[in-house]
């Protein structure tokens, strides 16, 4: 053993040079240079732009009825505690939700049709005028305010921010699973739903609460398996075979996920199995209700029993069977709720692997030049030998007559309670004979697929898509600030940039010579003597100073103290 001794003076040296380092080190994780800022800019603005797509300096109103994303605002417009009580609901455009209510509390209602923007309407306060609009008393941008609103738009329970049939409030940070929205056949005059948004347990008659408490006791039943047993050592070997895998080309862990696999002492394949699973945590379906891949659209009960000829297509080519809502949750109990629960996420599992099965046969078919013709051999049908196989002539098909009514041959309505679930082609399945078209009419949805209206896709100044009205770099939009300048204040302006950027370097060299951090205060003191302010505060601090030696009688004895300072005396 070797033995080290230190004097007293080598102590304190340590000390300071221990303390200088954790001071620097502080002052360095609490600092940015100038490039890190940049790039942090750089980044919000890039967040902004990928968040915001598109331009919202227009609003819709005057292109009249679209189906187009719509916004609830509850700071405009809030709702009343009951929902018996009158309410006025209203729904803003895209642009108007960022240009005239930024900052309010909004709620996104998504897609609905055949609607015109309510800014700037009697349905809003005047208070909050629309400021993308032409007013037509000042034929200015901006300040329109009590307009006529339009007769034709349809409100439902969702511009109150309550969903589903549940008619419960939607809260994002609380809220999980999957919502799916319903068709719309009828607007809630009509006994529809109004195109609202439904939870998959609502749908099959499963209590919300009930549906919980099966949720939590699948979860527990799923974490308790040998997979989380507890762990003492970390797997040292997984970390090195996966930088001998980057070395290889292969994807390199995140060092986030081996720094957490460290701590938590587990192995780095598990942590990442980990944090795959905590981004896939949907809820399993409900029993009864089919797999998000097997369908396109759905209708509710709502609208199906506004609308009961619709019920005799479940079951029909282009549609699933029918799914029943049964209040209670067919004939659901508390040993049987978690047992369906486990067989609806294993065939979610296995649909899940089906599709990465898919995605590996695509890889191979890339890979492999003779996989698709060995597809196409093993799918192909079993016919025997091809000396035996013969074709024969087929009579061409004559075209069915349009008398013939194909919903007539279908089962009859069923009185209980359906939703209707549709694959992607179903609207070519549906009877447009002379008596079954004027049941269509009505819904343009049933008859083609629609059209959402989407504003045009912001170019940032390179002319890139991407970007948003008014959220290009500040470089970019100082530079361009510049260029639409006259002649005589560009040059002055560029004149006293290249002062300030003279003086701000001959500012800096020091602390770049000697590899010291620029603090806020520094800043803050350079920048006032550079606007004289410095001197001001001493100058006045100076006249403070002899206003009060003069009043104390000029020999600044005032109460024993000589800071040129004294107590105001009563009268």
């Amino acid at each position: 053993m070797t033995d080290f001794t230190i004097n007293g003076n080598g102590i304190q040296e340590a000390r300071t040079a221990a303390s200088r380092s954790n001071s620097f080190s502080q002052a360095s994780q609490s600092s940015q240079t100038a490039a890190e800022f940049i790039n942090s800019q750089l980044q919000l603005e890039a967040e902004a732009r990928e968040a915001l797509p598109y331009q919202f300096d227009t609003c819709t109103r005057p292109l009249g009825a679209l189906r187009q994303s719509l916004f609830s605002c509850l700071t405009c417009n809030p709702p009343p505690a009951s929902s018996s009580d009158p309410y006025t609901p209203a729904g803003v455009c895209y642009s108007c939700s960022i240009s005239c209510h930024g900052e309010h509390t909004l709620v996104e209602l998504f897609s609905k049709r055949h609607f015109v923007c309510d800014c700037g309407t009697t349905r809003l306060p005047s208070s909050c005028p629309c400021t993308l609009r032409l007013s037509e008393a000042t034929g200015a941008k901006g300040g329109v305010h009590s307009e006529e609103p339009a007769q034709g738009n349809k409100y439902n329970q969702n511009f109150r921010n309550i969903f589903c049939g549940c008619g419960e409030e939607y809260d994002a940070h609380q809220e999980k699973g999957t919502m799916f929205q319903c068709l719309g056949l009828g607007t809630t005059e009509d006994g529809g739903c109004g195109e609202d948004w439904w939870h998959p347990e609502c749908v099959v008659g499963l209590g919300r609460e009930a549906y919980q408490k099966d949720i939590e006791k699948f979860v527990a039943n799923k974490h308790d398996g040998p997979t989380n047993r507890p762990r003492t050592s970390v797997s040292v070997t997984t970390i090195i075979t996966s930088e001998s895998m980057s070395a290889s080309g292969a994807q390199e862990p995140d060092p986030v996920t081996i720094q957490t696999a460290v701590a938590n002492s587990i192995s780095v394949a598990e942590q990442i199995e980990n944090e795959e699973a905590a981004e896939d945590d949907d809820p399993p379906l409900p029993p009864g209700f089919p797999q998000e891949n097997d369908f396109e659209t759905f209708i509710c009960y709502k609208c199906a029993d506004a609308f009961p000829w619709i019920k005799r297509y479940a079951g029909a080519p282009g549609f699933l069977p029918a799914v029943y809502f049964k209040p209670g949750g067919n004939d659901h109990d508390t040993q049987e709720g978690p047992k369906r629960l486990a067989q609806n996420s294993s065939t979610s599992e296995m649909v899940s692997k089906k599709r990465k099965a898919d995605d590996d046969d695509d890889e191979m078919t890339e890979n492999e030049p003779h996989a698709q013709l060995k597809r196409q051999r093993s799918e192909a049908p079993l016919t025997g030998p091809t000396s035996t196989t013969r074709v024969l002539p087929l009579t061409p098909k004559k075209p069915s007559s349009g008398s013939t009514c194909h919903l007539e041959t279908l089962p009859p309505a069923s009185n209980a309670h359906i939703s209707l679930f549709m694959y992607a082609d179903f609207r070519d399945h549906l009877c447009r004979c002379a008596s079954c078209f004027p049941l269509l009419k009505p819904h343009p949805q049933l008859l083609e697929e629609e059209e959402t209206y989407e504003p045009p896709i912001s170019e940032d100044e390179e002319g890139e898509q991407g970007g948003s009205v008014g959220t290009g770099s500040l470089l970019n939009r100082g530079e361009a600030a510049f260029n639409n300048m006259d002649r005589v204040r560009a040059i002055e302006g560029a004149m006293v940039y290249a002062h300030l950027k003279d003086k701000v370097k001959a500012f800096l060299q020091p602390f770049a010579e000697s590899g010291q951090v620029v603090g806020a205060e520094d800043i803050k003191a350079y920048f006032e003597k550079l606007r004289g302010d410095a001197e001001a505060i001493k100058d006045a601090a100076g006249g403070a100073s002899s206003l009060s030696k003069k009043g104390d009688g000029g020999d600044g004895s005032g109460g024993g103290a000589s800071d040129g300072r004294k107590e105001q005396s009563g009268y």
